[in-house]
C-alpha cells in the first residue's frame, strides 16, 4: 500500500468516525453534552469545540491557505454550529486529499507560530489532525460514561475497513 493510499483511507475512516460521533451524540440531551466532568475539557460539547477548533487550525496548514480564524471559531456557538463544523471539516479534508498526488502528501510545510516551530510533511500534519480527534473521542466516550452516556458506536479501524469493504462488495 502506498501512502496516497494509506492516507486516503485515512481520512475516509476519520470522516466516517466524525460522522458516528456526531450523529450518536446528537441525540443525547444538553444537560449531558454540557454537564461538567473532570477532564482535558470540562464538558462532552467544550471538548468537540475543541476538536473543531483544532481540525480547523490544521486545515490552514495543511490546505496552506491560511484560512484560520481563532476568534470566529472560539466565540461563543451553538451545539449545532460545533456539530457542523467538525463535520464540514472532516468531510472537506477528506476531499482535499483525495486530490493530491503522492508528491503533494510528501511535500515539506514550514510552521512557525507562537506555539512552535516546525517543518513536516503534509501527511505528517493530516496524520496528527486525525490522531488528535481520535484522543479526545476517547475522552468523550469516557466522559460520557460519567453522564449516563453508556451507547457509544463502535468505531475501531478494522470495524470501519470490513465494513468498506462490504458495502464495495454488495455495490458489485
Amino acid at each position: 500500500m502506498n501512502l496516497k493510499t494509506l492516507i486516503t483511507h485515512s481520512v475516509q475512516y476519520n470522516n466516517w468516525v466524525v460522522n458516528k460521533y456526531i450523529d450518536w451524540l446528537s441525540t443525547k440531551s444538553d444537560d449531558q453534552l454540557n454537564q461538567e466532568v473532570v477532564s482535558s475539557f470540562p464538558t462532552i460539547l467544550s471538548t468537540l469545540h475543541h476538536i473543531w477548533q483544532t481540525q480547523q487550525y490544521w486545515w490552514a496548514y495543511i490546505a496552506e491557505n491560511g484560512d484560520f480564524d481563532f476568534a470566529a471559531i472560539s466565540a461563543a456557538v451553538t451545539k449545532e454550529e460545533i456539530f457542523s463544523g467538525i463535520k464540514n471539516n472532516s468531510q472537506k479534508l477528506m476531499e482535499y486529499v483525495e486530490t493530491l498526488s503522492e508528491e503533494d502528501l510528501a511535500k515539506n510545510v514550514k510552521i512557525e507560530s507562537q506555539w512552535f516551530q516546525c517543518d513536516f510533511s503534509k501527511y505528517e500534519y493530516i496524520q496528527h489532525v486525525i490522531v488528535h480527534g481520535t484522543y479526545h473521542r476517547g475522552q468523550i466516550v469516557t466522559m460520557g460514561r460519567n453522564v449516563r452516556i453508556t451507547d457509544a458506536p463502535m468505531t475501531d479501524y478494522n470495524f470501519w475497513n470490513v465494513y468498506k469493504n462490504s458495502e464495495a462488495t454488495s455495490e458489485a
